[in-house]
């Protein structure tokens, strides 16, 4: 079971300042632990700090608390938080949705081949602001072939795996980014395909994200165009574009919010802000 929390820091008078630099530094280096699942900090009124922390189990927030990095921050809350301490409240699970089987949480990521995943990279990065996280496969390191893969991962015989790359795009799943070699290779899907056919990242501005998408190297189609049905409201918008090697991404926005149905058996997953 997952470990949540909220860590509450007040700055002593002058200190606020400090305590927000402290709180960035924390959060870039927890983010890294291997236990951690999220971090999020938040400014109060009257400049206290609020922290969500949530940790895989027990035993990832206990090694939390052991890294140095954790330990020198609350060293420096002697100095620069009231009381010399955050306070800390352990959550426990209320109300929460069950969408899914018992022990499945949901979409970790989807798989995306590409010719060339430096060039695939480059236009993530400036089409949508991705960021990379590691190379599962080195591009130099020795690629991924032979009947042991082929079978793990239905690859047709002869095909290597010669580079992978996990990238995040924002507050959702993440993209695993393949390139192969040797093995016969289709056009990039599109709608009419069977099977996935499409990426769809909600955007705040849509024709920034646009203009974005353009100058990356991205050819949008027609649009922007009104959503559908309970989806059709003010402000609500999508277009279709696909990258330099021909995948189909759809950028959309609904700020007017959408009708869900009454019989709705959960409320629609939106990434927050």
């Amino acid at each position: 079971m997952t470990r949540t929390l909220i860590a509450r820091a007040t700055p002593k008078a002058g200190q606020a300042e400090r305590l927000a630099a402290l709180v960035e530094t924390l959060a870039e280096q927890v983010r890294r632990e291997a236990g951690n699942i999220r971090f999020e900090a938040f400014a109060e009124d009257g400049g206290a700090v609020v922290m969500l922390e949530e940790y895989r189990d027990d035993a990832a927030f206990k090694t939390h608390l052991a890294q140095p990095h954790t330990q020198e921050f609350n060293a420096a809350l002697e100095e620069v938080a009231t009381g010399g301490a955050s306070t800390v409240t352990d959550l426990a699970s209320l109300a929460s949705g069950q969408f899914a089987l018992p022990g499945i949480r949901g979409v970790d990521h989807a798989g995306l081949t590409v010719p060339d995943i430096d060039a695939a990279t480059r236009f993530l990065s400036k089409a949508f602001g991705a960021v990379t996280l590691y190379d599962v496969l080195p591009a130099d390191g020795p690629d991924m072939e032979g009947s042991g893969p082929e079978a793990e991962l239905g690859l047709s015989s002869g095909t290597r795996i010669t580079h992978m790359r996990l990238v995040r795009i924002g507050n959702g799943p993440c993209l695993e980014l393949f390139r192969m070699k040797d093995g016969a290779q289709s056009d990039p899907a599109s709608l009419q395909d069977l099977g996935l056919t499409h990426l769809g990242l909600y955007v705040d501005d849509i024709d920034a994200a646009c203009a974005a998408f353009t100058a990356a190297g991205g050819t949008l189609l027609k649009g922007p165009h009104p959503l559908a049905n309970n989806e059709d409201k003010d402000g609500n918008a999508g277009i279709y574009g696909r990258a330099p090697w021909g995948t189909l991404f759809e950028l959309l926005t609904y700020p007017g919010g959408i009708d869900l149905p009454a019989d709705a058996m959960a409320p629609r997953w939106t990434p927050h802000p």
